[in-house]
């Protein structure tokens, strides 16, 4: 199983995917998560510690260079870069969660260099395509990622949405074009949702209702705030993750 996920900026989807991580690996599988948010924060949210010794691969451009073949003042580089053992050099662990610190994939006009970029996306290509690891992908906030194409390769997207309508529009541009990048499976998920009335504006708003909704977590906002893992913070929290991950068995398996 290969989950995205993507969302207006704030609307907590580091947090959902820090606790869908976590039900997923008490159920007993293997868990990779890959953070490829351009400030990532997936490490402070299951817990790992010195996170300010962490460079996101992205930002190590000496190495990702020297992995593209490319030669100072030469045009060319290798577009089938060696990336198999990159894995292993790169990834963390906590409490049996695997964690790799990607880092955003940017466009040539964004600033990032061609080969660069070329060994990030075969990187990622390669995670993608592990068939014995559950993996969850925690993509940059809106929408231009999905224009790039970057993660054609999953099993499906979670939309985290707030009750607002500017979230609520942000999640159906992220749908649009998700389907215009061939994602076979989009669902929207409800994060800080008080009451009925929120799930039924975000209902109306969407045109369905979200596969679970989370409450406002005050528990896991003090967690955060003191630098604490998120994962066990809130039990309820925890409990509508359970539900998240048995929703996307089920329909994974359809």
């Amino acid at each position: 199983m290969k989950i995205a996920i993507s969302g207006k900026g704030g609307v907590g989807k580091t947090t959902i995917m820090g606790l869908l991580a976590r039900q997923t690996q008490k159920s007993g599988r293997e868990v990779l998560v890959i953070d490829a948010d351009p400030s990532p924060h997936m490490a402070q949210a299951l817990g790992v510690e010195n996170i300010g010794d962490i460079t996101p691969i992205a930002e190590m451009k000496k190495m990702l260079t020297d992995r593209s073949g490319k030669v100072e003042g030469s045009p060319f580089y290798n577009i089938n870069p060696k990336v198999d053992d990159l894995p292993a050099q790169y990834m963390l662990e906590k409490d049996g969660v695997k964690l790799m610190v990607l880092g955003a994939i940017q466009t040539a006009e964004g600033g990032c260099a061609c080969p660069e970029n070329t060994v990030l996306k075969r990187l990622l290509t390669r995670l993608l395509l592990n068939p014995t690891q559950t993996v969850l992908l925690d993509m940059e906030a809106g929408v231009e990622h999905l224009g790039r194409g970057t993660i054609a390769g999953v099993d499906g997207l979670l939309i985290v949405v707030i009750p607002a309508m500017s979230s609520v529009r942000t999640g159906l541009k992220i749908r649009k074009l998700a389907r215009e990048s061939g994602i076979p499976r989009i669902y929207f998920v409800g994060n800080l949702v008080a009451d009925e009335e929120d799930e039924l504006f975000l209902a109306d708003g969407l045109g369905e209702r979200p596969l679970v909704c989370f409450p406002d977590s005050n528990r896991i906002r003090k967690a955060e705030r003191a630098g604490m893992p998120i994962t066990e913070a809130d039990e309820a929290m925890n409990g509508v993750a359970a539900q998240l991950l048995a929703g996307l068995t089920e329909l994974m398996q359809k």
